[in-house]
């Protein structure tokens, strides 16, 4: 596929980032305020961090930290960790997300009395990813870069509808997406992985599924699966660390083979991190969906721009890798 090149450069009004940035304590910080030595406890803000061009400003990442490569030699540190190992990290800044704070009160509670600033992080929605961008970019001064982000992002969003209105809605095919094997679990409807799936060109089966606790996951049932069994075209799980399971372990889950997908061997699995991480990475998770799609219709080429790192990191993306 031959990429689509935008342009990079823009000069953009601060008042885009005029929205204050709390600390998990509700304390704002001091606009302009630009971090030095950051500690990530969440992949998402690892990678965002990458492609803002700032990995010499981290001091140390999560233990599931896997990309970029380049900076798989920083020291690790989990929210299991005692006060003492990050506080000799000397870190300014450390970045969490809202799951870490519910669990680990005492832990950040330690950090702040050590004079370390904690931000919380993590979008839901779209809009909430491009304001994310933008609140991570103000803390290390790339408001720029962020705005490249969202710009391209958006773009590529635009240009994948584009290809999909070229399909009518009823032709598109209805797709079974699992988040959790072992729990009947799916996606929520307003979740990043179910924009995912849309703009990839697929209907989604568990358009009607709730999710609980603002979670991006939601209870569907085996039951509720089976009742759609004819329906279903595709079968896609996530796998990664929240799902280990392989298209053996689908296709041989008792009474799935009741599931139209499932007889006629149209069961794929997708890395997680490229559906549910908040990271440009969604545009390849975008492809790959409608890499599965195209088994039912000749889809127009379309790569977007995914290389945002700086020039020291000589990261090739692989791209379409699908599990079948």
């Amino acid at each position: 596929m031959l990429p689509i090149l935008l342009p990079l450069l823009f000069v953009f009004p601060l008042s885009v980032f005029a929205a204050p940035i709390t600390d998990i304590s509700g304390r704002v910080l001091k606009e302009g305020s630009h971090f030095q030595r950051i500690i990530s406890l969440y992949p998402a803000h690892t990678e965002n961090l990458a492609t803002l061009g700032c990995t010499d400003l981290l001091v140390g990442i999560s233990t599931g930290d896997d990309f970029p490569q380049s900076i798989s030699s920083r020291q690790r540190f989990s929210y299991r960790d005692n006060p003492e190992k990050f506080i000799a990290a000397n870190p300014d800044l450390i970045l969490v997300r809202p799951m870490i704070v519910r669990a680990y009160p005492q832990l950040l509670s330690r950090l702040q009395e050590a004079g370390i600033t904690v931000v919380s992080m993590q979008p839901r929605s779209v809009d909430e990813i491009y304001s994310y961008w933008r609140d991570l970019a103000s803390l290390v001064g790339k408001e720029e870069r962020a705005e490249q982000m969202v710009e391209t992002f958006k773009t590529a969003l635009a240009r994948y509808a584009e290809l999909n209105s070229r399909i009518a809605q009823e032709e598109k095919p209805w797709i079974y997406f699992e988040s959790i094997h072992a729990r009947m679990k799916t996606i929520a409807p307003q979740s990043i992985a179910a924009m995912v799936l849309r703009y990839g060109g697929g209907r989604n089966v568990a358009s009607d599924a709730e999710a609980r606790n603002s979670t991006n996951i939601a209870a569907y049932g085996k039951e509720h699966i089976l009742s759609h069994a004819a329906k279903i075209d595709i079968y896609l799980a996530q796998k990664g660390r929240m799902n280990r399971v392989s298209v053996e372990d689908i296709a041989a889950e008792p009474g799935f083979s009741a599931i139209k997908a499932v007889q006629e061997k149209q069961v794929y699995l997708i890395d997680e991190k490229l559906v549910s991480r908040p990271t440009m990475r969604l545009l390849l998770g975008i492809e790959r969906v409608r890499e599965v799609i195209r088994i039912f219709y000749a889809y127009p080429p379309f790569s977007p721009p995914v290389s945002f790192y700086n020039k020291n990191d000589t990261l090739q993306l692989k791209r379409f890798i699908l599990y079948r």
